[in-house]
């Protein structure tokens, strides 16, 4: 599992369903805070629909 509170771009980018979008989640994540729910990153800018798979990967 990742956690997506304290992982880096790099990590999050080897989730399929996140890749490229490693940079824009710790961006988030140093702006707003700390994720409290995965749902969370659907505000994430170009994330939105796409991370459901992630689920099984991705921790907060």
């Amino acid at each position: 599992m990742i956690a997506l509170n304290s992982a880096t771009a790099a990590e999050l980018d080897e989730v399929p369903q996140l890749k490229g979008h490693g940079f824009e989640i710790v961006r988030y994540r140093e702006e707003r805070g700390r994720f409290d729910d995965l749902r969370q990153l659907e505000e994430v800018p170009g994330l939105a629909g796409k991370w459901q798979g992630a689920k099984a990967v991705v921790s907060i």
